[in-house]
């Protein structure tokens, strides 16, 4: 899949158009997946795989790839079905999720399409809460189903939500318990890691699921004659989300008066080449990778403190 990946400076002026790449690929049978291509460092034919005693089911095995060694994890049996019956003639999606690099085996690789947010979709009311879809869209009438691929990452290899002594002390969640954040996320176990942290600094938690919801929600807290940046100690905004990225929810909030004083830290599983340029173009106050509950609770502890 030669062409992949595509230069920074390309890919980065989609920032604040709302706008993303899909890499569309194929598990067993003919249903489309799609995967961002800002999660893609490269796809190539399945290399040799070594088993892993004792690991999960869904690590088929790890190669040897550029000089480190990766697990593979089956796409097909992570997500509840068959898993992938060969590895030969497969592909493995070599991806970048929360700073760690795994790869994902799947059947085939399609191509990719340059989509807008807006047309990406959260999945359809009665998919009920153990699917692993995060959002839906249709690219030339045929559905495509995006996986919630930190479901996955959480099931398969869970990390740890606990908060390290020191990082809190009592006189910050004494202050804490007056305070309220607000946070976005499209994926339902992200949310709930988000939550779970903010809640053990103390503060309370409001948790959307997309920019455009978000965006809402502010603006009609100003037709209600309040205060979003007093109301909120800071927002904490995933990226990747249906309907509304959190670069343009991030501008958007920005180009508004009412609302631009709202602090904004942008929380994501992207990886970290490209994040330096994109906060400052879009004016967010601060980047995080996910999901590291030390940091994210330090970020807080320093918007209590700082608004004293």
């Amino acid at each position: 899949m030669a062409g992949v990946m595509d230069s920074v400076n390309q890919r980065t002026q989609l920032v604040g158009q709302n706008r993303l790449e899909l890499l569309l690929f194929r598990l067993n049978g003919k249903q489309l997946y799609g995967i961002n291509v800002f999660k893609v460092r490269e796809v190539l034919q399945c290399p040799k795989l070594t088993l892993m005693p004792k690991s999960s089911p869904v690590v088929r095995g790890v190669a040897n790839i550029r000089g480190a060694t990766i697990p593979i994890l089956d796409l097909s049996m992570a997500t509840g079905s068959r898993s992938l019956d060969t590895v030969q003639d497969t592909f493995v999606i070599i991806t970048e999720y929360n700073t760690k690099i795994q790869g994902f085996l799947v059947h085939s690789v399609e191509r990719i399409v340059n989509m807008n947010w807006e047309a990406i979709h959260p999945p359809p009311k009665g998919t009920g809460r153990d699917h692993y879809l995060t959002a839906v869209t249709r690219v030339d009438n045929q559905l495509v189903e995006i996986i919630d691929v930190e479901k996955i990452l959480a099931e398969v290899s869970p990390i740890s939500e606990t908060i390290s002594t020191g990082v809190i002390d009592e006189a910050v969640q004494k202050k804490a318990t007056a305070l309220r954040v607000l946070t976005v996320d499209d994926s339902s176990v992200a949310r709930k890691q988000v939550s779970r942290c903010l809640e053990t600094v103390g503060v309370e938690v409001v948790a959307l699921n997309d920019g455009r919801q978000a965006l809402e929600y502010l603006k009609a807290m100003v037709a209600d004659g309040k205060d979003p940046n007093e109301e909120f100690l800071m927002l904490i905004s995933d990226i990747e989300m249906p309907e509304m990225d959190g670069y343009t929810l991030t501008a958007e909030i920005r180009s508004d008066p009412r609302l631009q004083k709202l602090h904004i830290v942008l929380h994501t599983s992207l990886s970290g080449v490209f994040n330096q340029a994109m906060v400052k173009k879009v004016g967010a106050d601060d980047f995080l990778a996910k999901f590291r509950p030390d940091d994210l609770a330090s970020r807080v502890v320093e918007r209590i403190n700082a608004k004293g």
